[in-house]
């Protein structure tokens, strides 16, 4: 079963329905077997500044993924991307933890990560 690994700006738009019919089934399939989240999606979105109803659908879908964290394999594929592209260090990270974890990225800003070598990428605007 293929692992996936969903970027912030997808909780977001999930948790606010934003998905067309396939988007919202990927999102569902991924969810469903436990969300893989990295650990800056986790401070992503427990820095966003929302409503109180909002704030605990985010704390409840944290608390139901898989926070995956900064392993030495997450830290070499970081500095490899680093050192070969500019990148932010947020997005490589994120883009290392889905290389280390063998997981498809699931994210709306393709151009982030962009000829990203290896780097599996699903758009569930594009599904």
């Amino acid at each position: 079963m293929e692992q996936y690994l969903i970027d912030t700006n997808v909780v977001s738009d999930y948790l606010s329905d934003s998905f067309a019919a396939a988007g919202m089934a990927l999102m569902d399939t991924a969810i469903d077997a436990i969300p893989n989240i990295s650990i800056i999606t986790q401070i992503e979105l427990l820095c966003w500044d929302t409503d109180k109803m909002t704030t605990q659908s985010v704390k409840d879908f944290i608390d139901d993924s898989l926070v995956m964290d900064i392993s030495a394999n997450v830290i070499a594929h970081c500095v490899a991307l680093r050192k070969g592209k500019r990148i932010k260090t947020p997005d490589a990270i994120i883009a290392a933890t889905a290389l280390a974890y063998g997981c498809t990225l699931i994210t709306a800003n393709e151009k982030d990560f962009a000829n990203i070598k290896g780097l599996k990428l699903i758009n569930p605007y594009k599904v």
